[in-house]
């Protein structure tokens, strides 16, 4: 219960922490609302999850993997975990499980991208309230398959795949744009 607590509020600073906006205050609202069951997969149908959009350094390729439930190419990430103290920490523990890289960090722990989704079909979820951070990395670093996803791949961000997430697009244009800010 303490590690749900330190999460939550981790979370609640990190999105307070965002320039004001609609969108923020619409997660503020729902991570206060939900208290710790927020960043809890099992803390209701609807719950904080982090991901991590992966660069290679020039920015022109982004790692993705294609996600066996939803059937479509998608940046790496997922729910937040008890042993995640930050959702950065969940971030980085779903990229490397989904990639199998292990020196990957983060370029910043900020967050860069906000996205509440709903989810259909196979999945238990009704909605994820996404956290999206960015990373850098080589594109010629050792790819790991995981159980969650059928294959991971780099694609150049101008030539996405033709079967990618709803919104992706969107997504990744802001996290790169935020990437390039923090490169110096």
């Amino acid at each position: 219960m303490q590690t749900g607590l330190v999460l939550h509020d981790d979370v609640l600073d990190r999105l307070t922490a965002l320039p004001p906006s609609a969108e923020r205050d619409e997660f503020i609202g729902f991570v206060e609302e939900a208290g710790d069951a927020s960043v809890r997969r099992d803390g209701g149908a609807e719950h904080v999850t982090a991901s991590c959009f992966v660069f290679s350094p020039d920015l022109k390729r982004t790692l993705l993997c294609f996600h066996c439930k939803g059937r479509f190419w998608v940046q790496l990430g997922g729910h937040l975990e008890s042993e995640d103290t930050t959702a950065a920490d969940g971030a980085l523990r779903e990229a490397h499980e989904e990639s199998g890289i292990d020196r990957l960090r983060l370029l910043a722990g900020s967050i860069v991208d906000l996205e509440r989704h709903e989810l259909h079909g196979g999945f238990s979820c009704r909605a994820h309230w996404d956290l999206g951070f960015v990373a850098l990395i080589a594109d010629d670093a050792d790819l790991t398959v995981s159980e969650e996803s059928e294959d991971v791949r780099w694609f150049a961000v101008d030539t996405l795949p033709e079967s990618i997430a709803e919104g992706l697009e969107r997504r990744l244009n802001n996290a790169r744009r935020a990437a390039s800010s923090l490169i110096v």
